[in-house]
């Protein structure tokens, strides 16, 4: 394969063969936290919240690896499947608690008795589904690992929304205190099949979450909410950083000197004047212009200029 065997703009078919994706581009996606590099100070950061059952919260900059930290712990550790809360300016807690399709269940009500017999007895449970938070406070006997991710996109009030349940390791199901049965069988969030039995409308955790809750910084958080989380700025990649995360992804050795060298010295450069670039921008560069059919010359800082785009452009 060469550069030029794929799209050429030419309305020639052409049935090519593609070569094989970036490592982080193969599907079913392996696990990113097996390749992440904690930079200084990640570990006890995640120490002192694993210790003190506090959620941390990680600030950086978009591509920085904040949302990979809790990824290499969860494999680490062995604590599962990670669960995932992205948050957008219309989340609200209660969604992150449970689901509760009201009106499935009204709709299903009125087609039983609608038909012969005249129905049968109601049961809420269908119509019911934890949320990855509310999943996440499952009794268990480790921890969870739940991603919160981009919290600071959220409406204000969200983060004063979560205290409470932070603080008790519990939440309740209004609709299930109201209901006839004292134990109901609920669905989790990341299963079609397992349930958990709410007895009483109330879930307690037994071992708090391990959390991890990402900001890209553009907004301010209440006191009350930051006092009770671990916090950890994401620092600028240096040389060796950025050597020790192409050797994990690309398996790759950067030169002392030469074009490669080049690329991350002048990447760097970059970030220290202030442009917003990210970390995965770098690799795909590298992944491509590595290559031995990569393209030279003028075609090849073309090709950087496109790859290397500061983010705060379209």
């Amino acid at each position: 394969m060469t550069w030029g065997s794929y799209y050429r703009g030419d309305g020639s078919v052409r049935n090519v063969p593609f070569a094989p994706p970036p490592p982080w581009r193969r599907f079913p996606r392996s696990p990113l936290g097996l390749k992440f590099q904690p930079p200084k100070g990640l570990t006890d950061a995640v120490n002192a919240s694993l210790c003190l059952r506090r959620p941390l919260l990680i600030t950086g900059a978009p591509g920085s690896g904040k949302s990979t930290v809790i990824e290499s712990v969860a494999e680490e550790l062995a604590l599962g499947h990670v669960l995932r809360w992205h948050i957008t300016s219309r989340s609200v807690l209660s969604d992150a608690l449970y689901r509760y399709d009201v009106l499935g269940r009204i709709h299903e009500q009125q087609l039983k008795t609608a038909g012969a017999g005249g129905g049968t007895a109601d049961d809420i449970a269908p119509y019911l589904q934890l949320g990855p938070l509310g999943t996440a406070l499952v009794p268990a006997s480790r921890p969870r690992a739940l991603l919160i991710d981009e919290i600071d996109k959220s409406d204000l009030d969200l983060p004063s929304d979560l205290l409470d349940v932070l603080e008790r390791g519990e939440y309740e199901i209004p609709e299930l205190t109201r209901y006839n049965f004292p134990d109901v069988p609920v669905r989790i969030w990341d299963s079609e099949a397992e349930t958990y039995i709410v007895q009483r409308g109330t879930v307690r955790c037994t071992e708090f979450p391990f959390i991890v809750m990402t900001s890209n910084e553009e907004r301010d958080f209440p006191a009350a909410f930051l006092r009770r989380c671990i916090r950890f700025a994401m620092p600028a990649p240096d040389e060796e950083t950025i050597r020790k995360i192409v050797r994990a992804h690309l398996n790759l050795e950067i030169p002392t000197a030469g074009q490669m060298a080049d690329l991350v010295t002048d990447f760097l450069r970059r970030l220290e004047g202030g442009e917003l670039l990210a970390i995965d921008q770098l690799l795909a560069a590298i992944f491509v212009l590595s290559g031995d059919d990569a393209p030279e010359a003028e075609h090849r800082e073309e090709l950087i200029k496109i790859l290397l785009r500061e983010l705060t452009h379209a």
